[in-house]
């Protein structure tokens, strides 16, 4: 392995030592501590040391930039629990298909706006998804009490209690608030 191809922190395997972690990189060398070995100074050249996590090298590779990012953001959406905007359409009830929504001013002077169903069906799934993206975050943090985190989870639930008012938008009933 070459010495360029190592960063602090990366993930390592040496054939003597096991894994281990990159801790500082010189010149020829590389500080590393190893699960069972403890710290070691070794030679990424010389001593068969590996990456022990998948590695990616974006030099050379012949792909569209635009089929790059995509591919990137569509599996990180996946993994975070994202729909996307396609998929969010699929669940609109099909009496809502090609619909557009009328707002009306009490002044008659005023202008009326109307909005495609869709896009702002849209929207709404994105607040839910960006609603249980926050709950994991809370859930999740380890410096919020039980106690802050009931708190905040309150909020959330009552977030999703007035959003009950566009659960008729839904074909599935599942999919609703």
């Amino acid at each position: 392995m070459k010495i360029e191809a190592l960063h602090i922190g990366q993930a390592v395997t040496h054939p003597q030592y096991g894994k281990g972690v990159v801790k500082s990189v010189n010149e020829h060398t590389a500080d590393i501590h190893f699960e069972t070995a403890g710290h070691q100074t070794v030679s990424p050249v010389l001593s068969g040391l590996e990456p022990a996590e998948t590695q990616a090298e974006l030099k050379g590779l012949e792909m569209p930039l635009a089929l790059l990012i995509r591919q990137t953001v569509e599996a990180a959406a996946e993994s975070l629990g994202l729909e996307r905007p396609d998929e969010a359409l699929g669940k609109l009830g099909a009496r809502w298909h090609k619909g557009h929504m009328v707002l009306h001013p009490a002044d008659p002077a005023l202008q009326t706006k109307e909005v495609d169903l869709t896009v702002f069906f849209h929207k709404i799934v994105m607040i839910r998804n960006n609603l249980r993206v926050l709950e994991q975050k809370i859930n999740g943090d380890e410096k919020l009490s039980d106690a802050e985190k009931v708190e905040w989870q309150q909020y959330i639930t009552r977030c999703y209690g007035s959003l009950t008012t566009f659960n008729v938008l839904f074909r599935e009933k599942e999919d609703q608030f």
